[in-house]
């Protein structure tokens, strides 16, 4: 009789190892969700030192599946070699003590020695999530017994793993994040990673460095409490922090992700700080009559600060504000002054889902002012969502933008190409080396303001409204503004690479 034996024992597959079906499922799915959690959560303990930009993203996510793989070759490899009774608690003790450190480390590393921030970043990311990747093809070995069960138990853990890895992301996307502080979150994985080797070892009759572990998971609580760049509030998508103005009483600046986004007076709404807010009332007292109450739609809220400035120099101004961090939302109302009586509404929702909700001519004045970082959200850049804008605007409706950018400027150049495909006119505000009026300086970016409508615009007014404030900025439209544009590309839904147009910047304001 030719073929298999019926029940064959694996070679090599040790046996009476204290691990059965539902433990090894629990072990594999735990481990796989931590290295989820740890992705995701380092996303965001990464955003106030590198941007939540799609590089950051980018970066992340390749150095997690590069541990996933490493961990997952090496762990299988290993297993061939030792008795992963002897790593699995070890695996997970190591990765729970780094996991607990990595807020104290990365912050420090942040504050003290940012040149070598990607590598600690890296090694922060690999580490745990090699060891906790190695976990399933070592329980996997173990519960290889039978050559005839090989297909059935490997596909059940590989399934239970990738459950496991969904679970930790939509676990930590949908309830963590929105209610735990990063630290928190990654103290708490670490703590459960410790337990669960300490468990671990304790089945499987090995206590051997438990003890030490848990005293690194303790510094790692201590030292994430006494570490810089922690944040006043986490919000959903932002560290952020309420920074009082030494120079005026009634100031605040509200700082997200290290970037400097609103600057408020609580107490004096028409007191504008920062240049380009002050181009964009220009622009807005220029086109509309003094005093006219508008109905306005503003894209990203921030502090709130032109909302506040027309609500004050416009009574009965309408302005409905798409803010999709509802964590910034509270920031106003808590800390910010933000009151019923100003007439303001605010909806925690994404500025395009925002737009699509409007009805056609509903609004005199649409002002963009929304980042993720320093980079405009990509959706609402483009051909589309200015249609879109274009559409909720009245027949003199306006759009007044602010845009980021620096080097050589081809964001900026690829947003007026785009803002002119949909607009019968189109102005660039900025300093004049940037615009192309200074051919003598070289551009160095930084905010830039950009003006669109179907009506003409009295550019004349506007230029006296910017001398009035002081901002220093000129104005750029028709064939000056056509070769400062150049051939740069449209954006669309289908292809709007913002974030590889951006240049490098300077985080220290917008």
């Amino acid at each position: 009789m030719t073929g298999l034996p019926s029940s064959p024992v694996a070679e090599g597959a040790p046996r009476n190892h204290g691990l059965g079906p539902r433990g090894a499922a629990a072990l594999v799915f735990g481990s796989s969700a931590a290295v989820l959690v740890v992705e995701i959560v380092a996303l965001r303990l990464l955003a106030p030192y590198l941007g939540l930009t799609l590089e950051t993203s980018t970066m992340v996510i390749g150095i997690a599946l590069t541990a996933i793989a490493l961990g997952s070759w090496l762990g299988g490899r290993i297993a061939d070699q030792v008795d992963p009774r002897r790593l699995l608690g070890p695996s997970l003790g190591v990765s729970g003590a780094v996991v607990a450190l990595t807020p104290a480390v990365l912050r420090s590393t942040a504050e003290w020695a940012p040149a070598v921030l990607l590598l600690i970043a890296s090694l922060t990311i690999l580490v745990p999530g090699a060891l906790l990747s190695a976990v399933t093809p070592m329980v996997t070995k173990l519960r290889l017994t039978s050559l005839a069960e090989t297909g059935t138990v490997v596909g059940r853990l590989s399934g239970v793993g990738t459950v496991g890895a969904i679970f930790g992301t939509v676990l930590t996307g949908f309830v963590l994040v929105s209610r735990l502080p990063v630290s928190g979150i990654l103290i708490g994985l670490g703590t459960l990673l410790v337990v669960g080797s300490a468990l671990l070892e304790w089945r499987m009759r090995r206590w051997s460095g438990t003890p030490a572990l848990t005293l690194v998971v303790v510094a790692g609580g201590l030292g994430t409490m006494a570490a810089p760049g922690g944040c006043d509030i986490e919000t959903r998508y932002h560290c952020a922090r309420v920074v009082a103005d030494p120079d005026r009483d009634s100031g605040r600046t509200l700082v997200l992700d290290g970037v400097r986004h609103s600057y408020v007076d609580i107490d004096d709404p028409t007191f504008l700080k920062f240049t380009y807010v002050r181009a964009i009332a220009s622009v807005v007292d220029a086109a509309f009559p003094e005093g006219e109450p508008l109905a306005a739609h503003h894209l990203g809220g921030g502090g709130l600060t032109l909302p506040r400035y027309l609500a004050a120099t416009r009574p009965g101004t309408r302005s409905l504000v798409s803010e999709i961090d509802s964590g910034v939302v509270r920031i106003d109302r808590d800390q910010l002054g933000l009151r019923p009586e100003h007439g303001i509404e605010v909806r925690a929702e994404d500025g395009r889902l925002g737009l699509r909700r409007l009805d056609t001519d509903s609004r005199d004045l649409v002002v963009g002012d929304a980042f993720g970082g320093v980079s405009v959200p990509w959706h609402l850049t483009t051909v589309e969502a200015m249609t879109d804008v274009r559409r909720v605007l009245d027949e003199d409706g306006l759009y007044v933008a602010n845009l980021i950018d620096h080097g050589d400027l081809a964001f900026a150049r690829a947003e007026a190409a785009t803002l002119s495909e949909t607009f019968e006119h189109v102005a660039l505000l900025g300093e004049p080396g940037d615009i192309g009026l200074d051919p003598s300086a070289t551009p160095e970016g930084g905010n830039l303001v950009m003006v669109a409508s179907d009506r003409t615009i009295d550019l004349r007014a506007v230029q006296e409204a910017l001398d009035a404030r002081k901002t220093g900025w000129r104005i750029s439209t028709g064939d000056g503004l056509t070769a400062w544009i150049g051939n740069a590309p449209l954006l669309t839904d289908d292809y709007a690479p913002v974030d590889q147009l951006l240049q490098p910047y300077s985080r220290s304001s917008r």
